[in-house]
């Protein structure tokens, strides 16, 4: 485990973690150390709270093992609920963005996955990472020929292909036509998230702060991917993860080991509750 220079770390009173390459292995697993460690900040009296691209339900699985008491962050803020899976807040995309978005996504030679704030619409149920993302927000997309009829309550809309360098054209292309009207970011390296500019993950230590009256000095982040570095940027203490690119290691105050090696415990250990 590696750490940048840095001040004195704050006194944190609540740690906002992304999901997938972060508190969760690959396989989509919370180790008992991860369980654990979560165990530890609360004794402490730190709050915690997720958020991620995946839609609300993606999340039930994290906020039954974990006992979550704090607002869950979807779609990278798009929809924020309560643990009992109640409305805190929805950004929606206007329906002409979102044909937009999706007509820029296919002139890039990537599919286009849409999420309404309750489904989630494909066209290709046998697409690249349809199965794989299926078995990890543990439900079924719902197959369609047109995406027209539902892109009056677009929350976000995912670019998708195992061609790397075409995603991070298209992000950049969107980012360039979108301004501030969208965010578009990847949260993998062949996923490109583009939501409305109010759903970010920045938006959502902001969203949290005013919440749970905690000043963002007073907040730790920590992610893997260039949508965290939103996150990274409002927080008194970011964290990357080992398996993060360079990137978002550089912009992070500290850098833990993967995902695959305990980071998330070992950051939470080491950076927030400084044990020797």
């Amino acid at each position: 485990m590696s750490t940048q220079s840095a001040a004195t770390p704050p006194s944190i009173r609540l740690v906002i973690a992304d999901v997938d390459g972060t508190l969760v292995t690959k396989e989509k697993v919370l180790t008992p150390r991860t369980i654990a460690a979560i165990a530890r900040l609360r004794a402490a009296n730190v709050l915690f709270a997720v958020t991620s691209g995946r839609p609300p339900k993606g999340m039930s699985m994290i906020n039954d093992a974990l006992q979550l008491t704090e607002p869950l962050s979807a779609f990278n803020g798009g929809v924020v609920v309560n643990p009992d899976f109640s409305v805190v807040s929805s950004y929606f995309l206007s329906a002409d963005i979102a044909a937009d978005v999706v007509r820029m996504i296919h002139e890039h030679g990537l599919d286009a996955w849409l999420y309404t704030d309750t489904d989630w619409y494909v066209t290709d149920a046998n697409g690249p990472h349809v199965a794989r993302e299926q078995w990890t927000v543990k439900f079924p997309p719902v197959v369609v020929a047109d995406y027209s009829p539902y892109f009056e309550r677009v929350v976000k809309i995912v670019g998708v292909s195992d061609d790397l360098e075409a995603v991070a054209r298209c992000e950049k292309a969107m980012q360039e036509w979108g301004g501030a009207r969208i965010s578009a970011e990847r949260s993998q390296p062949y996923y490109l998230d583009v939501t409305h500019p109010g759903a970010t993950k920045g938006f959502v230590v902001l969203m949290l702060s005013k919440l749970l009256d905690i000043p963002t000095e007073a907040i730790a982040t920590i992610g893997d991917m260039p949508n965290d570095m939103l996150m990274f940027e409002k927080s008194g203490m970011s964290i990357a993860m080992g398996n993060a690119g360079a990137e978002v290691q550089k912009a992070a105050t500290y850098v833990t080991t993967s995902s695959e090696d305990e980071g998330f415990a070992n950051a939470m250990e080491r950076f927030v509750l400084r044990a020797d």
